[in-house]
């Protein structure tokens, strides 16, 4: 299998042993998971059915983020405890994957209940000369990591917006660099707050996952991604916080998923421009909403539109009108093929259609891209 590699920038073979870890960023669940959630999920879930078929062991690692910035001002605008919003959305999200047919994950860690790892990987950043601390505050010092920059490759003046829209502060007059990142921050009056060296607080968003998943799956990861819009920062900080501290490559694959839109803009919480799973499963069925997305390549940028859900039911129809014939292990080793080129679905999916079309059995084939005929 050869995957491509945000850091590196290319398309290299995935090399692992019998056992592959995954980390996929999870949602944080203020809101209700949207399309583009779906999408990189389900281009994790195609890459994990591959290698358990292809003989590996895959443990895939999903977090929740379920104390940050976002998640604290939405349930206080709802006036509900914090916990209570993402329980309520963590089951609606749930219910989703499971309709169109995600494997379980292996683990799927929350924030809250990692705040003793959580802490003691600050202290070790800190205590390894890479952090210090303002009023309560503990901040990531970038020009002390020299390969800050290695997992997105953006400019300066590109990490400097990047890092205002997603919530980085980086006008925050403590910073000794407009770049520098929080790990740990005082908690306002009415936030969840635990006690620490450096005050009573919580954690900052970046140092979430790195605890979650040094913890959950050890000190290098085989295959970690999300959207393409956690490049940066949040990847970024998470490479950087986490080899200051271990001194190994934290990451083998960076994985990074295309954005979705709707209407010429990238669907957004903030915006509402969203689509449903749950929407679209009460106006077809879940294989043909899973079909419509894997008719995409996860690499790519691409728009919802409603024709998707007519092709993939058109196409869901023919592969199930097809007999049984001697063809169906070829066609089987052509989708394999497809997925092994880079998680090419799009391609596997044109492979069943002319096998389809050719009167082939394609069930073991489409089962494999999780599609039960």
């Amino acid at each position: 299998m050869r995957l491509y590699d945000t850091a590196r920038q290319g398309v290299f073979p995935l090399e692992a042993g019998p056992l592959v870890t995954l980390y996929s960023c999870g949602i944080t669940p203020y809101d209700a998971a949207h399309l583009g959630h779906a999408f990189v999920y389900l281009s994790f879930d195609v890459l994990k059915r591959r290698l358990r078929d292809s003989g590996h062991e895959a443990r895939c690692v999903r977090n929740v983020t379920d104390v940050d910035d976002d998640m604290l001002r939405k349930a206080r605008e709802l006036g509900v405890n914090y916990l209570d919003l993402a329980a309520q959305e963590m089951s609606k999200f749930e219910r989703d994957m499971q309709m169109i047919n995600l494997l379980p994950v292996f683990a799927e860690p929350r924030a809250t209940g990692a705040i003793p790892e959580i802490l003691t990987l600050i202290g070790r950043t800190f205590d390894a000369g890479f952090a210090y601390e303002v009023d309560g505050s503990v901040y990531f010092e970038v020009s002390k990591f020299p390969d800050f920059g290695q997992v997105s490759h953006e400019s300066r003046a590109s990490m400097l917006e990047l890092a205002a829209t997603h919530g980085g502060r980086p006008d925050d007059p403590r910073k000794r660099d407009p770049l520098d990142f929080v790990l740990w921050q005082p908690s306002l009056e009415d936030e969840p707050y635990w006690e620490s060296r450096w005050g009573a607080g919580r954690p900052g968003w970046h140092i979430e996952c790195s605890a979650l998943a040094l913890r959950e799956l050890g000190e290098t990861i085989d295959v970690h991604g999300g959207g393409r819009d956690l490049a940066f920062p949040h990847h970024e900080c998470e490479a950087a916080q986490s080899e200051a501290v271990t001194g190994k490559p934290f990451v083998k694959h960076w994985m990074h998923v295309g954005l979705v839109g709707l209407d010429g803009i990238k669907m957004s919480k903030s915006l509402g421009n969203l689509v449903f799973v749950d929407e679209l499963v009460r106006r077809s069925e879940p294989s043909v909403v899973r079909l419509a997305l894997l008719d995409q390549h996860y690499r790519e940028d691409w728009e919802w539109r409603d024709e998707l859900l007519l092709k993939a039911q058109s196409r869901l129809a023919t592969w199930r009108s097809t007999q049984t014939t001697g063809r169906a292990s070829s066609v089987l080793e052509d989708v394999r093929s497809a997925i092994d080129d880079d998680l090419n679905a799009p391609e596997a999916l044109r492979a069943i259609d002319d096998a389809a079309h050719a009167g082939a059995g394609v069930t073991s084939a489409a089962a494999l891209l999780g599609i039960t005929l």
